[in-house]
C-alpha cells in the first residue's frame, strides 16, 4: 500500500500547525529564567516598550491547578516564586507583531536571588543543594531475582564496568508549536503534538474546565520521537492562556534555537555492572546500578527509570539478578521521553560489559552471547517466562552472516597492521525491546477503537493516535482493508481531534500498531456483526450493508467498538517489580563496521546489518523506513550529538554546532527481518519503532574497542573524545575520561 499522505507531504499541501493561518491571531511568546535556580524577588517591564499593546499573562491568571498534569504535580506551568532551571516559563507575552514580541521578551528583566544548584546527577548533592525528598532522588526501583550476593561470592570471576551516556536533542523537523481559541466557550488547540488527551487532562487540571469544554486537534505533526509526548502539554497551557485572557487566537511557535534550550532530551546515565561469571563466560549473577539525571522535575522519568532497569540485564539468561535504579534532580530543564525511553542507556552499558567479559576471559565476544541468549521457557530478570517462539541466537546468525563478520575480522587485522593511518573493526550488539506500556500499564489506560460505517459506504477508523511521519495513517489503513475486505479508497482515518476520537492512548511506547491496531481488528468484527455480517463476508458486500444500515436508521451513527483486553499470560506486580513486564518483546542484533582516522579520530560507519524479529512484517516498506530511521539518530548518539552545558542549560543549542548526521555519514544500512507472530498484536506484529535505537550505540562502541584496542564507557564518541581516550586510556575502569 502506498503511504496514505504521502502525496500531500511531498507536493507541500500538507498543513502544520505554523501553516494554520486564522483571523485576528496574535503572536505568543514566553519569558523564561536567567538562572538555574533562585529566588523569584521581582519582574521589572522595560519602559522602552508600550506594555498597554501586550497581553500578559502570569501564574494568578491561572484558573485551576498551577502544574502540568502528570505523574507528578510538581512542574508549574508558570513559576510563582523560584524557579528550578534555566529557561523555566514565569510570564507569557502576545501581540499582533512577532517582532514587536521578540523586542518585548528581551525587555522584561526576571530579577533572582541565587541559590545554590545541583548541576551534577553524577554527584551526591550538598545539604544546601537538596529541592526533592532524600538526596533528590525523583524516582527509586529495584529489581531482585535469586541471590546475587552469595552468587558473586561464589563465582570464578568478577568483573566490574562503569559506562556513561549524554543527552540527546531530538531535532524533530518541524519544531514545537500550538494554536489556541475560544469557539463558543470551548477552548480549542490545534498543534504538533503525540497525545492529544494528554492535553485534555492538563487542561482539565490548571484550567479547571470539564473535558466537554476542552477539544484537542493534532495538526500535521513534522517529527515526535518522545519529544512531543508529555512536553507539548505546557506548551498547549501557555497558548489557551493567552487566549483566554487576550480573547482572541494566539499562536505559540518555537524557533530552532529556543526548542533546543527548553525542551525534553534524552536523560544522560550512568551504569555500574559487578558481573560473576564462569571460566567458559556463562552469567552466574548480574548487579547493576542505573542512574539518571531527571532535570529539575519528575514529568516522565519514573517510567523512562522503569524501562531502563527492565532492560538493563539484557537479553540474557540469569538465575542471580539485582538492579537498583535511581532518577535525581538535577537544575536543567527536565528531560523526557525519547525514542527507546531508557533502554538504549542501560542496553548500551549491557553490550559494552560483555564484551569486555569476553575480553577479560579471552572469549570470543560471539560466542559468550551464544551462551547467555535467552531462550524459550527462560526468564528474564523480572522473572518473565519467555515463550514467544524466536530464536534470538537465529537473529545473531542472521546478522552474522549478512555482515561477513568472520572474514571481516580477519581482514581488519590485516588492514590495522599495514595502514598507518587508519583502523578498522567490526562489533556485535544483541538486545530486545518490550512493546506496548510496562505491566498493568495498558489496562490503566484502558484504550478504546471506533471503526465507523459512513452514510456514504464508507468506512472510517477513530483513534486518538497520531502519524508523525512513522506511517500509522497507511498501516490503519491496511489493517483495516485486509479485516473487512474493502478496497483502500473505501478507508478513511479520522482526524485525532478528541471532539471526534476517543481516547485510544498515546502514541509512544511502540504501541501503535501491536496494541492499537489490534483495536481496530476487533472494532472491525463489531462493525461487521453490527450489520448482520459473518466473518467471512465479502467487503463488497459489507459496503452495501453500511448504506442500507444508515439507510434503515437515518440519522444514527454505526459503529464498531473496542477496548483494550489485558491478554490472559500477563501478570505483574508493581510493588515488588515481578511478572511479565510486557506482552511482548522485539529482538536484535545489529553489526557495525568503522574506520577510525587516527590522524583526526573520527570514526566513520562503513557497514552497518540491521537483522530483528518483531513478529509478522505489515508493511515491509515502512517497517525498512523504522529500522534505518533508527539506526541514523543512534548513530548521531553515539558518534556525534553532543550536549555541551552551562550552568545547568545547553550552550550549544543551534543546529551550526549541535551536529547531527547527515547523508555523508550514513553508511549502507542492511535491514532484514526474522517473523515470530504475536497472537495478541495485530496481524502478529510486535511493536518497532524503538527498538532500532537500543543496539546501534554498543554495537558502534564495540566496532571501535575492537579496532583501537581500547575500552570505550561512553558515548558519543566524538573525535576529541574519542582521541582523548586513544592517547590517555583512564587509570579506573569504566567512566567518560
Amino acid at each position: 500500500m502506498k503511504r496514505v499522505e504521502g502525496l500531500s507531504k511531498l507536493t507541500g499541501r500538507e498543513l502544520y500547525v505554523d501553516d494554520l493561518v486564522v483571523e485576528g491571531c496574535l503572536w505568543g511568546a514566553t519569558v523564561r529564567s536567567p538562572v538555574s535556580r533562585g529566588r523569584i524577588r521581582g519582574i521589572e517591564f522595560g519602559r522602552s516598550v508600550d506594555w498597554s499593546e501586550f497581553t500578559i499573562v502570569d501564574h494568578r491568571d491561572i484558573p485551576g491547578a498551577n502544574s502540568v498534569f502528570l505523574i507528578e504535580e510538581d512542574q508549574p506551568v508558570l513559576a510563582v516564586d523560584r524557579v528550578r532551571h534555566r529557561h523555566e516559563p514565569v510570564l507569557l507575552l502576545a501581540h499582533p507583531s512577532r517582532e514587536a514580541l521578540r523586542r518585548a521578551v528581551a525587555a522584561v528583566e526576571i530579577d533572582v536571588e541565587l541559590e545554590p544548584p545541583a548541576l551534577d546527577f553524577r554527584v551526591a548533592p550538598l545539604p544546601e543543594q537538596i529541592q526533592y525528598g532524600d538526596d533528590n532522588v525523583l524516582k527509586h526501583l529495584r529489581i531482585e531475582k535469586g541471590e546475587v550476593e552469595r552468587a558473586l561470592a561464589d563465582a570464578p570471576c568478577v568483573i566490574e564496568g562503569v559506562y556513561e551516556t549524554g543527552a540527546q536533542e531530538h531535532v524533530y523537523l518541524e519544531t514545537q508549536g500550538m494554536l489556541a481559541w475560544d469557539d463558543e466557550g470551548v477552548i480549542t488547540v490545534a498543534g504538533s503534538m503525540q497525545c492529544p488527551y494528554y492535553i485534555v487532562d492538563a487542561f482539565e487540571h490548571a484550567l479547571g474546565r470539564p473535558s466537554e469544554s476542552v477539544r484537542i486537534i493534532q495538526a500535521a505533526t513534522g517529527g515526535g520521537f518522545g519529544g512531543k509526548e508529555e512536553f507539548p502539554s505546557g506548551i498547549a497551557l501557555h497558548a489557551a492562556l493567552l487566549a483566554m485572557k487576550a480573547r482572541r487566537p494566539v499562536k505559540l511557535i518555537y524557533d530552532r534555537s529556543e526548542d533546543m534550550e527548553v525542551s525534553t532530551k534524552r536523560h544522560p546515565s550512568r551504569v555500574r555492572h559487578r558481573t560473576g561469571v564462569d571460566h567458559d563466560g556463562r552469567l552466574l549473577a548480574q548487579d547493576i546500578e542505573v542512574l539518571l539525571d531527571g532535570g529539575a522535575y519528575v514529568t516522565l522519568s519514573p517510567v523512562v527509570l522503569s524501562r531502563s532497569i527492565i532492560h538493563a540485564a539484557g537479553p540474557y539468561v540469569c538465575d542471580h539478578v539485582r538492579i537498583e535504579g535511581r532518577a535525581v534532580l538535577t537544575n536543567s530543564p527536565p528531560f523526557g521521553a525519547f525514542r527507546g525511553f531508557g533502554a538504549p542507556q542501560s542496553q548500551f552499558a549491557c553490550e559494552r560489559h560483555m564484551d569486555r567479559i569476553a575480553s577479560e576471559l579471552g572469549i570470543d565476544p560471539v560466542e559468550i552471547r551464544r551462551l547467555n541468549l535467552i531462550g524459550d521457557g527462560d526468564a528474564t530478570a523480572t522473572g518473565q517466562v519467555i515463550r514467544d517462539g524466536a530464536d534470538r541466537i537465529e537473529v545473531m546468525e542472521r546478522a552474522l552472516e549478512m555482515s561477513d563478520f568472520r572474514q571481516r575480522t580477519l581482514e581488519h587485522g590485516g588492514f590495522n597492521g599495514i595502514d598507518p593511518n587508519r583502523r578498522r573493526g567490526i562489533g556485535l550488539a544483541t538486545f530486545f525491546h518490550g512493546a506496548g506500556f510496562t505491566g498493568a500499564g495498558e489496562v490503566f489506560l484502558d484504550s478504546e477503537v471506533h471503526v465507523a460505517g459512513l452514510p456514504d459506504g464508507r468506512i472510517e477508523a477513530r483513534t486518538a493516535n497520531v502519524e508523525m511521519g512513522q506511517g500509522t495513517l497507511t498501516v490503519f489503513t491496511q489493517l483495516v482493508c485486509d479485516r473487512l475486505g474493502v478496497p483502500a479508497e473505501s478507508v478513511v482515518i479520522a482526524p485525532a481531534d478528541t471532539a471526534r476520537v476517543p481516547n485510544s492512548g498515546p502514541t509512544v511506547a511502540s504501541r501503535t500498531v501491536m496494541v492499537v491496531g489490534g483495536l481496530l481488528e476487533v472494532a472491525c468484527d463489531d462493525l461487521r456483526s453490527t450489520v448482520g455480517l459473518g466473518p467471512d463476508a465479502d467487503g463488497r458486500v459489507l459496503l452495501q450493508a453500511v448504506e442500507d444500515w444508515h439507510e434503515a436508521h437515518p440519522g444514527q451513527e454505526l459503529i464498531g467498538r473496542a477496548k483494550y483486553r489485558q491478554p490472559e499470560h500477563i501478570e505483574w506486580d508493581d510493588e515488588t517489580y515481578r511478572g511479565d513486564a510486557y506482552g511482548a518483546f522485539a529482538w536484535g542484533a545489529y553489526v557495525a563496521d568503522i574506520e577510525v582516522d587516527l590522524r583526526t579520530f573520527m570514526v566513520r560507519v562503513r557497514d552497518f546489518v540491521a537483522v530483528q524479529e518483531i513478529g509478522r512484517v505489515l508493511h515491509e516498506t515502512l517497517a525498512r523506513g523504522q529500522i534505518q530511521g533508527g539506526v541514523v539518530q543512534a548513530l548521531g548518539w553515539a558518534l556525534l550529538e553532543e550536549c555541551k552545558w552551562a550552568d545547568g542549560a545547553m550552550e550549544n543549542a543551534q543546529l551550526t554546532n549541535y551536529i547531527i548526521p547527515t547523508t555523508a555519514d550514513v553508511p549502507p544500512i542492511r535491514v532484514d527481518f526474522l517473523e515470530a507472530p504475536y497472537p495478541h498484536g495485530a496481524g502478529g506484529a510486535k511493536g518497532i519503532g524503538e527498538l532500532p535505537f537500543d543496539g546501534v550505540g554498543p554495537a558502534v562502541a564495540n566496532a571501535v574497542a575492537a579496532a583501537l584496542g581500547v575500552d570505550p564507557t561512553f558515548v558519543p564518541l566524538t573525535p576529541e573524545r574519542l582521541m582523548d581516550l586513544a592517547l590517555h586510556p583512564p587509570e579506573s575502569e569504566g567512566g567518560a575520561p
